[in-house]
């Protein structure tokens, strides 16, 4: 890496020794690697180290079958290597022919059959052999799909309000989501030289991201308030909607949210995004571009487990950074306008819009679409696209939402929605108010089960809160198979965080709106340990709560654990 690069406006020591990763970014010529020779190399289902790294900044990751692994060892094979994809939605908006597209794709040529919505607001696909690689770029493209920047050290897939309850300020945010993703991606043609068999072109900078592109990852929303389905601070850079008589005036911006940490490492901790204030609408994507920027310049390039935004904050400061946003932008932040946060959940079932169409929320566990015996998701979702006039939204709770029914068509959809268990009004809100990361088989990062336990838990969940005669109240509930975040269990209320077979932190006290980072309780318990302690915690919470006091809010207020404040100095302490 050319340390060169960072002389002018970093404040990153030119003589550090920079992270591996900084090298292969450097050396890859613009993001391209090797990737196409490798792609041709049939002798292995895999990619080389480098590779390996680089196919995350066009949206894959490899990925192998876990439960499988051993077995294949034994016969002396490597293991089933193949590359899960992610796919750039930005606001999760995708057209019936779209979903009709990726649905054939997912039956034909992956290994698993199913459609995964995840919590960044989009779809992946899991199993996908190399041989099919290229052609499932090519299948995507075909329908006006791409996969670039969804991972790797670029701004990834941007976030949007999807519930549809103010259709107008819904579609000015949603806009405003393609804008800045569109703003922030690559400008590299890699992705098109590489999978699209594009014309081959010289890249000679990359004016935003650099030619080393950022320190880590990052994660941008656009929200409307009094909906924080996206998790705010979850994300490295937030625009908060502020609206005046229904119409879009401009946002707060919120920067230095994350919730990955190391298990052991008290520097890694899990922070809350900080208001940097006011915008109008129309200096949005200078204020993207030069949150990005900085980050780019000032980010710690020598750890990677320290290289997020909110590291940076805490590094340099709030105010230091803020001010150089401002003098790179020519935006002088305002003061911040209010806003509140009431809830996070979706509206599952229909909900009226207000332009006489109608919209119907679907949950789905897990994001998990796909045929079971009892339940055929994955067909009445096809069916459904196959007579929809409108659009389909993924959410961030990995839900979907039939989006733009006109009156009479609300009859047939439900219909097919209920044959095929796609709404099914047994679900408790306990169950809709839980959520899981995919874990084993397919995360290589996996310590412990997330997506095939949840089922499980819930139900474990709910026979204690019937138990202590609170059936209809509910805890967010969520639980992942390693420190990474991605179903974002730092901001629940219980949150479980594997850390070995069988074997979870558990962290209490977030709270019903997604403003607080949970802390600490039990450390590398089993299951019988911890049910133990919800049944008590629970039958605690049934008996002292005040009217209306969630979960989260009582285990503070009785000081069961203490209140998570500024991360850096109490959420370890």
């Amino acid at each position: 890496m050319d340390n060169t690069e960072f002389k002018k406006n970093s404040k990153h020591d030119p003589d550090a020794k920079f992270a591996d990763n900084e090298r292969l970014k450097g050396q890859s010529n613009f993001l391209r690697g090797t990737i196409e020779p490798d792609l041709g190399d049939q002798l292995t289902g895999g990619f080389t180290a480098d590779n390996f790294q680089l196919i995350r900044f066009h949206g894959m990751y490899q990925q192998d079958d876990r439960d499988i692994r051993p077995e294949r060892a034994k016969q002396k094979l490597e293991p089933l290597h193949n590359v899960m994809l992610r796919a750039r939605m930005p606001g999760g908006i995708i057209k019936p022919e779209q979903w009709l597209a990726i649905d054939k794709f997912a039956d034909d040529k992956t290994s698993y059959g199913s459609i995964r919505l995840t919590t960044r607001q989009t779809f992946q696909f899991h199993g996908v052999l190399k041989p099919h690689i290229k052609g499932m770029h090519q299948m995507l493209d075909g329908v006006g799909i791409d996969s670039i920047a969804t991972a790797g050290d670029v701004n990834r897939n941007v976030l949007c309000t999807a519930n549809p309850v103010q259709s107008e300020l819904h579609q000015e945010a949603y806009e405003w989501a393609k804008k800045i993703s569109e703003h922030l991606l690559p400008k590299t043609k890699a992705y098109a030289e590489i999978w699209l068999d594009g014309e081959k072109s010289e890249t000679t900078e990359e004016p935003i991201l650099g030619s080393t592109y950022l320190p880590r990852k990052f994660k941008t929303t656009v929200t409307i308030p009094p909906d924080n389905e996206v998790d705010i601070h979850a994300n490295d850079l937030n625009f908060v909607a502020i609206a005046e008589d229904g119409k879009l005036v401009g946002f707060n911006v919120l920067v230095g949210g994350g919730l990955a940490m190391t298990h052991g490492d008290v520097n890694t901790y899990p922070r809350r995004a900080d208001d940097f204030g006011f915008i109008p609408a129309e200096h949005t994507l200078a204020i993207a571009e030069h949150v990005v920027s900085v980050q780019r310049d000032w980010g710690n390039r020598s750890n990677r487990k320290n290289a997020k935004t909110k590291y940076t904050l805490d590094n340099y400061g709030v105010a230091a950074f803020k001010a150089e946003v401002e003098a790179r932008s020519g935006v002088k932040f305002e003061d911040s306008r209010p806003f509140e946060f009431t809830h996070r959940g979706d509206r599952i079932g229909w909900v009226d819009g207000i332009d006489g169409k109608h919209h119907l929320t679907l949950f789905i566990q897990s994001g998990r679409i796909l045929d079971y015996p009892d339940k055929t998701l994955k067909t009445g979702c096809r069916k459904i696209a196959e007579i929809h006039q409108g659009d389909f939204r993924m959410t961030a709770n990995q839900n979907l939402i039939i989006a733009g029914v006109p009156a009479d068509q609300k009859d047939i959809i439900e219909k097919i929605a209920r044959e095929h268990g796609l709404i099914d009004d047994s679900h408790t809100e306990q169950r809709k108010n839980s959520m899981a990361c995919v874990s084993f088989p397919t995360c290589p990062l996996a310590m412990a089960e997330a997506e095939r336990y949840l089922p499980t838990l819930v139900e474990q969940t709910e026979a204690l809160l019937a138990k202590h005669d609170i059936a209809n109240d509910n805890i967010i509930l969520r639980v992942v198979g390693c420190p990474n975040g991605c179903g974002r269990a730092m901001l629940a209320e219980i949150g479980l965080v594997g850390k070995g077979p069988g074997k979870y932190n558990v962290y209490l006290g977030g709270n019903r709106q997604g403003t607080r980072v949970p802390k600490l309780y039990l450390e590398n318990v089993s299951e019988d340990v911890y049910l133990a302690a919800f049944d008590e915690l629970i039958g605690l919470w049934a008996k002292d709560r005040v009217e209306g006091e969630c979960f989260g809010d009582f285990v503070i207020r009785k000081e069961i654990v203490a209140e998570v404040k500024v991360s850096k100095t109490d959420f370890h302490a």
